[in-house]
């Protein structure tokens, strides 16, 4: 029965997830935590970090991860996880598959049409909402401390803060921002 639910809810997320992995991250949080509660908030905070530093999407890393956990967490182990993250991923990208099969052909004939651009204009919208909302879901106890812990909360803020004008004026590579981050984190936090 598991399967079915998380093949019918990543499927939906895939659905109705515009904007990307980042804007999917609502959807996979308020679903896997809230709904169904096959996870927990701090394990959904972990498959978040885990997802961003494993090569690939980070939508379909996460559905792999909640998958995968999901199906542990029910009691199952070895095999049937897999098969839960195959389940999860496959349900993400599935319905992304069936709609670019059927509308590729319309798409290309109807580009430049002032219907598909006034579409395309209120997509935005939508989309910067989502990602805006997978950033306050990710501003939590897990990842930001919280203030009743002075030293660990202001170290949270100093670091996004450098890590923000490191990328954003500085021009540091965002692959090295992440490492001093993460080296700083360590050092200053444990």
């Amino acid at each position: 029965m598991i399967f079915l639910q998380l093949f019918w809810t990543f499927f939906k997320i895939g659905l109705f997830g515009f904007g990307g992995g980042y804007g999917m991250l609502s959807l996979i949080q308020m679903e896997t935590v809230r709904n169904h509660a096959w996870l927990s908030s701090a394990e959904f905070t972990n498959i978040v970090a885990i997802s961003q530093m494993t090569p690939g999407p980070i939508g379909i890393n996460s559905a792999t991860y909640c998958g995968y956990t999901a199906v542990h967490n029910a009691g199952f182990d070895g095999f049937l996880a897999i098969l839960g993250s195959l389940t999860a991923t496959t349900a993400l990208v599935l319905p992304s598959f069936i709609l670019m099969i059927l509308i590729s052909k319309m798409f290309m004939k109807y580009m430049k049409t002032r219907a598909v651009q006034d579409v395309f204009t209120g997509l935005r919208p939508a989309v910067v909402g989502l990602l805006a909302a997978a950033t306050l879901l990710l501003c939590n106890g897990e990842n930001f401390s919280t203030p009743n812990n002075p030293w660990r909360f202001s170290i949270s803020i100093a670091l996004f803060v450098a890590t923000f004008v490191g990328t954003k004026w500085v021009k540091i590579n965002p692959i090295r921002m992440i490492c001093y981050a993460a080296l700083a984190g360590l050092l200053l936090l444990y």
